[in-house]
């Protein structure tokens, strides 16, 4: 039989019967195929952790005693309805253990965290369990190992793949329900860590290449990747089908894709990663595989609000080198994400788009980096712009995709204030101004007629 790995994110989980309708679709899939479920933390239930892991290192009881009392009582709830209550009961006294443990000692480590937001994916694992009438696993126990950098720990892949293979392989041949923890796993001494960005997508596809998964599914509340977002161009439509590299360029700029990072397991293991709707069953979603075949130039029109731009200048710039490495430098220093970057060729101006919450400290860096030293006259800042992005892997070696882009804006009144694209080719990126940012991806989509 065919084996799959399902993933259900926080929305999905979000109540009992939401809870019940993923155990249902499990339940389909398995009529016909070897089933390894993955789960998320009820949705919310996260952030509550993580303001309490704060509060408790605050020594803020009354908010502590707070927020432990609304996990408790809606874990206990759910777990009454799906006969899970033993199970949660366990799990919720150890959290109140160890939440007391961080308040009498007044300090909130990375490995004290990550002990603390664990117990949501952990829980929700005894709740899916229970509706399956399956086996909770533990990331580490299903066998992903990771470095011991909490928060963002890295999984030793060669190492996890080997023991997820041999630990789960059998118990699923067998038909055994697994439900894992996403999110979740553990270092080699057997200290709980948390795999950070990609978070339970990326547990799923690495259980799918060690299992040697025939599929991904990941599932949330969204049909699929589309068009466009359909809030802006409500005639947006549902990508049938997209490349990996399609899928990791939509996921940089905010696409209901998946994080780069959690499909290299899939990618490199060319497995089928398929991005469907938790409830809606009738829907096949999106399916992300090594190689789609050509279509349209542009797959899909995105959108990137509430940038800023900076435009580092200054003849001084002018054949001197090292100075973008101490432009990057200085930013990642003051823990900036760059979100695109154009120079031009006569190397006096560099220009980077930064997150608008970033704005400030972006600057500062800058300034106190490169004006001071006289590597650059000038740090001008524009704030409130968007970034507007055109993905397809088929743009490669079509000629004329960049002119159709920039005369559809142009027709449009768009103006075009910084353009990136590149060596790969699958996308187009320029800056506008905020306002204009839903203009031009109307304009987008229609001049390449996304809609078909």
């Amino acid at each position: 039989m065919k084996r799959i790995v399902v993933k259900f994110g926080g929305s999905s989980l979000a109540d009992v019967d939401r809870i019940r309708g993923c155990a249902e679709m499990v339940r389909g899939a398995s009529a016909e195929c070897r089933v390894v479920t993955v789960v998320s933390a009820m949705g919310g239930v996260t952030d509550t952790l993580l303001e309490l892991a704060d509060a408790a290192a605050a020594g803020n009881r009354s908010v502590s005693y707070k927020l432990l009392g609304e996990l408790r009582s809606r874990h206990e709830e759910a777990a009454a309805a799906l006969g899970a209550s033993e199970a949660v009961a366990l799990l919720l006294d150890q959290l109140d253990t160890l939440v007391a443990g961080v308040s009498a000692v007044g300090e909130l480590t990375p490995r004290s965290r990550d002990a603390v937001v664990s117990f949501g994916e952990r829980l929700s694992s005894r709740l899916m369990a229970a509706a399956l009438d399956g086996r909770a696993i533990e990331g580490l126990e299903a066998g992903i190992v990771t470095d011991d950098n909490h928060g963002e720990a890295e999984p030793l892949m060669a190492l996890s793949l080997h023991q997820v293979r041999e630990n789960l392989g059998d118990p699923l041949e067998r038909g055994e329900s697994l439900v894992v923890t996403g999110f979740v796993a553990g270092t080699q001494h057997g200290v709980i860590s948390t795999i950070g960005r990609g978070g339970s997508d990326y547990t799923a596809t690495i259980l799918g290449a060690g299992l040697g998964a025939d599929e991904i599914w990941i599932c949330s509340d969204v049909d699929g990747l589309m068009s466009a977002d359909p809030r802006i161009v409500p005639e947006a439509k549902l990508l049938d089908a997209i490349s990996f590299a399609e899928s990791i360029e939509m996921g940089q700029f905010g696409a209901k894709s998946m994080h780069p990072r959690a499909l290299e397991p899939a990618a490199e293991h060319k497995i089928p990663v398929r991005i469907r709707h938790s409830f809606n069953v009738d829907c096949a979603g999106t399916l992300i595989t090594e190689d789609v075949s050509r279509g349209h130039a542009i797959r899909s029109v995105l959108l990137l609000k509430k940038c800023a731009l900076l435009n580092i200048a200054g003849a001084a710039m002018v054949g001197r080198p090292g100075t973008a490495a101490r432009i990057f430098q200085a930013l990642a220093d003051a823990g900036v994400n760059v979100q695109m970057i154009s120079q031009t060729v006569s190397e006096a101006g560099i220009s980077i788009v930064v997150a608008g919450a970033q704005l400030e400290r972006a600057r500062a860096a800058l300034e106190r980096k490169l004006l001071r030293t006289k590597a650059a006259r000038h740090v001008n800042v524009e704030e409130g712009v968007s970034v507007v992005a055109v993905v397809g892997s088929a743009m490669r070696g079509s000629p004329g995709v960049a002119g159709r882009v920039f005369s559809a804006a142009a027709e449009r009144g768009v103006n075009i204030e910084a353009i990136a694209q590149g060596s790969s080719e699958l996308s187009i990126c320029f800056v506008v101004q905020g306002d204009a940012g839903p203009d031009a991806v109307r304009a987008l989509h229609e001049a390449f007629d996304l809609r078909v």
